[in-house]
């Protein structure tokens, strides 16, 4: 077996593994990335990327549906049709520059790429399968674990058949007739809205009283409300059981313990993931766990000396963004900077119909940390640009300290609010007061004034409501 040496191994080639391996590059490391699969890892081959893309098919689909009957616009059309194999294949081909972009800086940094699955020996080596069977060996000084995150399968509905992954929904061949949701958190309802909007008749099954339980029932609302117009049909407080004899329905099991079905074409499973911290020989270390995930410090250093975790891999929040922080981070602390990460807010965004993006502190979370504070929110239906794209639905709320106004929070619920995630985490990150973003000129007409309106509104003086 072959025998490389390098400064760093980087093991998954995902948003944290690549990010980290390119600043290394920068830096003048010696690095070494090993991917098993495609560069850019589930985010960008089967998750965010092409859910999004998905996501905006389907969108300009169920407007042009729209605008086949009486559109308030004026638009008129015939009975549209979609091409769904081109659909997916213009998915593709946005997953494929994406993934050639990644390899293209990967090289131009000087990172050795190697595909082939990697099985950790000790703390400073591991070994790799390669595609032709042969096996290689690479020596490191520092050993970054990058392996992110797979989706969880319930034990009474197995992968296979009819019933599908997020991965599997993402490039569908053909579209069902009646589709099942198990799970209703953000993955779940975004693929089921998908396929609502594509003309699949969707059932949404989730175990808890309400959709999308970890964000606050009022950012919820408007999301519940477009699901209803969109005709998804949703149960609630609901148990799955597994299919019926016949295969073709989903039995279901209600608080009360009473058995339904669901017919079904297919049904797809969304109901999280889990750090990947099986399959690669990690239990050789014997690193300190917090349940499945590996137990990280403020520097993403585990328990072994020179043995660093980034990304899903060490548990929530498991959002790429905050992997290609943890990742830029490592690789600027392996080349002599002084380095912590302790952001002060990671915004997370929902691409529902319409978006959540909340950032910092809910009211509720607010209170539970014994922070006296003042909310206030601004509603999208006083907004001119709303208005203009159709989109009154929806708000901005602020929370900020009640002595001080320093901003502790945002949330906003709304068309295209995904793009106000900046300006929170901004806000919070550089210690924004209420006075700050109230007394800043915002542009007109914009979206981005609603954050304005929400700050004056908590300060007692909203302009246009």
């Amino acid at each position: 077996m072959e025998t490389l040496q390098t400064t760093l191994l980087i093991i998954g080639g995902g948003p944290g593994g690549y990010v980290a391996a390119i600043r290394a590059g920068q830096l003048g490391i010696a690095t070494t990335l090993i991917e098993g699969e495609q560069l850019g890892g589930t985010c960008l081959n089967i998750g965010c990327i092409p859910s999004k893309a998905l996501i905006h098919a389907s969108e300009a689909f169920h407007r042009t549906c729209h605008y086949a009957g009486k559109s308030p616009l004026g638009i008129q059309v015939d009975t549209p049709r979609i091409d769904l194999a081109q659909t997916v294949r213009w998915k593709d081909g946005i997953v494929r520059r994406l993934t050639q972009g990644v390899a293209a800086l990967l090289k131009k940094n000087g990172v050795t790429v190697i595909k082939g699955w990697a099985r950790v020996v000790d703390g400073k080596t591991a070994d790799v399968k390669l595609a032709d069977a042969t096996g290689q060996r690479i020596v490191c000084e520092h050993l970054l674990l990058a392996t992110g995150s797979s989706e969880v399968a319930l034990p009474g509905l197995p992968f296979g058949g009819r019933v599908i992954s997020s991965t599997q929904a993402l490039s569908p061949q053909t579209l069902p007739k009646r589709l099942v949701v198990v799970g209703a958190g953000y993955i779940g309802l975004e693929l089921g809205t998908v396929y609502r909007k594509l003309g699949a008749e969707v059932t949404v099954v989730e175990a808890l009283d309400r959709i999308l339980p970890i964000y606050d029932e009022e950012l919820v609302k408007p999301v519940a409300a477009s699901l209803r117009r969109l005709g998804v049909q949703l149960h609630l407080d609901c148990r799955v059981q597994g299919l019926n004899a016949a295969g073709d329905a989903v039995q279901i099991a209600n608080a009360k313990g009473e058995i339904s079905e669901l017919q079904a074409d297919q049904v797809l499973v969304a109901i999280g993931r889990t750090p990947r911290s099986q399959g690669f020989g990690l239990e050789s270390l014997m690193l300190d766990m917090h349940g499945r995930a590996l137990k990280i410090d403020d520097q993403c250093r585990t328990s072994m000396r020179n043995v660093w975790a980034i990304g899903d891999l060490t548990g929530e929040p498991m959002l790429a963004h905050r992997a290609m922080a943890q990742g830029e981070m490592v690789a600027e602390i392996i080349a002599g900077k002084r380095r912590r990460f302790a952001p002060t807010a990671i915004a997370a965004v929902c691409f529902t119909d319409p978006e959540i993006v909340v950032a910092g502190l809910a009211p509720q979370q607010a209170a539970l940390a014994g922070l006296d504070c003042i909310q206030a929110s601004f509603p999208f239906a006083a907004n001119g640009r709303a208005m203009t794209l159709e989109a009154g639905d929806g708000f901005v709320r602020v929370v900020a300290r009640r002595d001080n106004h320093l901003i502790v929070g945002w949330q906003a619920v709304g068309v295209g609010v995904s793009e106000l995630s900046t300006a929170f985490s901004h806000s919070i990150e550089m210690g924004a007061c209420l006075e700050d973003v109230a007394g800043t000129i915002h542009a007109h007409p914009t979206l981005g004034e609603a954050v304005q309106e929400a700050a004056l509104r908590a300060l007692g003086h909203a302009m246009h409501i």
